[in-house]
């Protein structure tokens, strides 16, 4: 059989099966591996009818914290007050959901504490998003204003989440699930097993089909760890349609006749622009020049 791994618990795998949840070890090669990624939380395997997993099917990403791979969608969620959005960390999410090859999505929360200047004002400086074809959702979680949209929105797919505390991710989430989040040692109403899973290992089923993961790793400040500038260059898809310098290894930074450059304010905005140059020097400065 087919099935997608819902969680991981010592040494054991639940592979859902349409309604059923089977559990399940490695078998052969895969148990012999003994790395923490041969097997992990949102991989497609194939199993036995003896309980045994055979097979890990390619993936599309994998991340780290938490260990869980083919996320079709990261959530981007920042509140639009309380606390005060902040465009540079919410860009550098933004960076390492391209890096790790998942789609973003951006949700703003507590909209409700926005006057109507205050909302456009916040609309203006994610304006850019169009751009890059990425959707955008201003909600109140407080008020349940939006959060249909979103729910429609990542139907049927697996939606990982980061963004600051206090965005109001856990009661979004909650809002989302088919359940509430079980704490370690609570028995799942569906299966009647202790579950001892937490936010951060397990897929969680939405009411409507999908699953929702709280990935932690993708609400702190750090940078994906890119090795060169091209690669950081490629990072910025907004580049990508500009690329056309004068010099092939233009770095978009003090060349004459710089594509990128030349479309600041037109097809590239300044404050991307700005952030792309924020992270060149970070990256010179502590780990490019270092080697």
């Amino acid at each position: 059989m087919k099935g997608r791994v819902i969680t991981k618990i010592k040494g054991f795998y639940y592979v859902q099966v349409e309604e059923t949840t089977y559990e399940c070890r490695l078998r052969g090669i895969l148990k012999k591996k003994n790395n923490k990624d041969n097997c992990v939380t949102g991989d497609l395997v194939e199993f036995g009818e003896d309980g045994f997993i055979t097979k890990v099917y390619p993936r599309q990403n994998i991340i780290h914290r938490p260990l869980v791979s083919n996320i079709d969608y990261l959530v981007i969620q920042f509140s639009a007050l309380d606390p005060k959005f902040d465009i540079g960390r919410f860009n550098i999410l933004l960076l390492n959901a391209f890096y790790y090859k998942i789609k973003p999505v951006a949700v703003i929360n507590k909209i409700e504490l926005l006057d109507e200047e205050g909302l456009k004002e916040l609309k203006g400086q994610l304006d850019f998003l169009k751009g890059l074809d990425i959707e955008v959702f201003y909600i109140s979680t407080y008020e349940n204003i939006g959060v249909e949209k979103v729910k429609d929105y990542i139907k049927d797919k697996i939606t990982a989440f980061g963004g600051p505390s206090g965005a109001g991710k856990s009661s979004l989430l909650n809002m989302l699930q088919e359940e509430k989040v079980l704490e370690i040692g609570e028995t799942s109403r569906k299966h009647s097993r202790g579950k001892h899973t937490t936010k951060g290992t397990t897929l969680l089923p939405m009411e409507n089909g999908g699953w929702v993961i709280d990935t932690p790793g993708f609400s702190s400040i750090e940078l994906p760890p890119i090795k060169t500038v091209d690669e950081l260059a490629g990072l910025f898809t907004e580049f990508n349609e500009y690329r056309n310098c004068k010099y092939s290894n233009c770095i978009h930074i003090n060349e004459p006749e710089c594509g990128i450059k030349n479309e600041l304010n037109h097809g590239i905005s300044q404050s991307r622009y700005d952030f792309y140059l924020w992270c060149y020097k970070f990256y010179s400065e502590e780990r490019w020049n270092k080697y």
